[in-house]
């Protein structure tokens, strides 16, 4: 819930900001990113999925001109983006609240979505809580245990896996890609023989990783953060012969990006991974939107960060045409509900009753392909939701 005072200044103007939104004939976006700090590049390749959906379908929809307002948190702060969910609603009335890369986030800013009733498109943050936390929060990213819940069961019933270790980063995203991985795997009927926690900031591996091979495994989960950890735990596994093909390594698709591939080389050749999103889909709609990313970006290669941007505009422009222009929170959220369509990362959807996305989970593994090492997809399972909801 807001404090008194925010939730008394959201209120207080709440009939000002209604009868603008009525007038006006921009619809005004407030995005809220951290362009600055440790995040600054997961924001900026965001944007860009932001910035191509408008490029390529133009600033306008329903009458109305597409208005985009940037707001930097810096970081994973809640109560900066809070102050900022209420200075874009009261001081520059935005109409839509959208962005929101992390968690922190999306949960700072949700109280004044659900005081001020504007829809908040959340295009990242992967905690399942989210959007429980306002009747007017819609999500067009991922669920960390949608993917992970997924991957666990696939690995002991497809893979034919009995036995896995997990080790993963001690913090919120690591536990939960733990806890999904682990109960997808157990439910079928795989053990868990043992797990581990590494530190967020500068990990060394190597004792973690000596715990695993004591524990002699079939398979090791894994989840890390990007930056240069796939590439550091990667050479830890194989220096201590915890590598394909005698151990399968499983992780969330993050540890096999296309920048930690390079880092890696050959240490990553045959791990299996799970995503939303692979660049290297073979699809028409996917294949023009790399094209289309790679084009506006100096040639950088688009990733999920982006997608959820990409979407985030799609759903937003699509609720507008459903409502003919009202953009109203009510008239936009009932709109979203049930929405379906076509995008570069395959069919998706909203779930209905929990404004959640429902989406295609891709198993990749990586393979060599004309010379060079990437994600190949082995195993799609469609019209996956989140489990904890």
């Amino acid at each position: 819930m807001l404090g008194r005072t925010t939730a008394a200044i959201v209120l207080g103007l709440g009939m000002a900001w209604g009868s603008a939104a009525i007038a006006q004939d921009t619809v005004k976006v407030g995005v809220i990113l951290p362009y600055s700090g440790p995040f600054a590049d997961a924001a900026n390749q965001l944007q860009a999925g932001i910035d191509l959906y408008l490029a390529t379908h133009g600033n306008e929809v329903a009458g109305k001109t597409i208005e985009i307002i940037k707001r930097d948190t810096g970081g994973p702060a809640a109560d900066v983006a809070q102050r900022l969910a209420q200075e874009l609603v009261v001081r520059d009335g935005v109409d839509i609240l959208a962005g929101f890369a992390l968690t922190p986030e999306a949960l700072g800013a949700a109280p004044v979505a659900q005081e001020a009733q504007k829809l908040m498109v959340v295009m990242n943050a992967a905690t399942s809580v989210v959007t429980e936390q306002s009747d007017y929060i819609v999500r067009t990213s991922v669920t960390i245990p949608q993917l992970n819940y997924a991957l666990g069961q696939w690995a002991h019933e497809e893979a034919g896996i009995k036995e896995a270790y997990t080790l993963v980063s001690d913090y919120g995203p690591g536990h939960d890609a733990e806890s999904s991985f682990s109960r997808g795997f157990t439910e079928v009927g795989g053990t868990i023989l043992g797990s581990d926690r590494t530190p967020v900031d500068n990990p060394d591996f190597s004792a973690y990783v000596q715990r695993v091979r004591d524990a002699n495994p079939e398979a090791v989960y894994i989840f890390v953060p990007g930056g240069a950890q796939p590439a550091a735990i990667g050479r830890a596994l194989v220096d201590r012969g915890l590598a394909p093909p005698d151990t399968a390594i499983f992780a969330q698709g993050e540890l096999t990006h296309p920048e930690a591939l390079e880092s890696m080389g050959e240490d990553a050749r045959g791990i299996i991974t799970t995503f939303h999103y692979t660049l290297e889909r073979d699809d028409p709609l996917n294949n023009e939107y790399v094209a289309g990313y790679t084009a506006a970006n100096n040639g950088r290669e688009p990733d999920l960060f982006s997608i959820g941007g990409y979407d985030g505009m799609h759903l937003i422009f699509e609720t507008l045409k459903a409502t003919n222009g009202d953009t109203s929170g009510d008239a936009l959220v009932e709109a979203a509900k049930g929405m379906a369509w076509e995008s570069p990362r395959g069919p998706m959807s909203i779930d209905p009753e929990t404004r959640d996305v429902i989406q295609t989970v891709y198993i990749r593994e990586v393979q060599e392909v004309d010379g060079e090492l990437e994600n190949v997809i082995i195993h799609e399972i469609p019209e996956v939701k989140d489990p904890l909801h």
